[in-house]
């Protein structure tokens, strides 16, 4: 299967139903839980069910969903890394998770990186948001490297805690060599 996106080391698949234990595993790290939220998989069965109702509809929907994360060299998944349309924000937004084995390596911010350039490029995308928890250090840090700025705290769902909402904006089109450019598959 040709990628939906690539980087030097890493590639960029839409999830389907075979990635359901490594997407068992990562849902619940205890990362993951802590700083993005309890999702519920707790099964191979609830793991295909988050696929299919989430990434694979936001793909239908979209055009575009959270993407399986690889090494390039053996294609082994280490995380997720794409944009999501929520209801309740005004535009597109950055998420991504990796196993923990994984953090430190710079494969969150080339994957993020790469998912810009395309939102930017191919999506014409100039306004991004991502949200974090407000004690997600790391994201915060990644965000910033990435040229996204704090914009406002939020709530996104009633009785959950408040979320800090970060803005990436840049001018359309983007300027040349702002972010990595993706190779595309082309859709037939």
């Amino acid at each position: 299967a040709v990628p939906i996106l690539e980087t030097r080391r890493l590639r960029l698949d839409e999830l389907a139903l075979d990635d359901a234990e490594f997407i068992l595993g990562l849902l619940n790290e205890e990362p993951f839980v802590r700083y993005i939220g309890d999702k519920g998989v707790r099964t191979p069965a609830d793991a295909r069910r988050y696929i299919t109702t989430g990434p694979v509809a936001s793909y239908g929907r979209f055009g575009f969903g959270l993407y399986r994360v690889a090494l390039a060299a053996d294609g082994r998944p280490m995380g997720i890394c794409g944009l999501l349309k929520r209801d309740v924000l005004e535009d597109p937004d950055l998420g991504f998770a990796f196993l923990q084995q994984y953090w430190s390596k710079g494969y969150a911010f080339e994957s993020a990186s790469a998912v810009l350039a395309h939102a930017r490029g191919t999506l014409g995308l100039a306004r991004i948001l991502a949200i974090t928890s407000p004690d997600n250090e790391p994201s915060i840090g990644l965000l910033g490297k990435l040229g996204f700025t704090f914009e406002r705290m939020a709530r996104l769902t009633e009785g959950e805690p408040d979320v800090k909402v970060f803005a990436s904006e840049v001018p359309y089109p983007p300027r040349r060599g702002a972010a990595p450019s993706p190779r595309r598959r082309a859709r037939g």
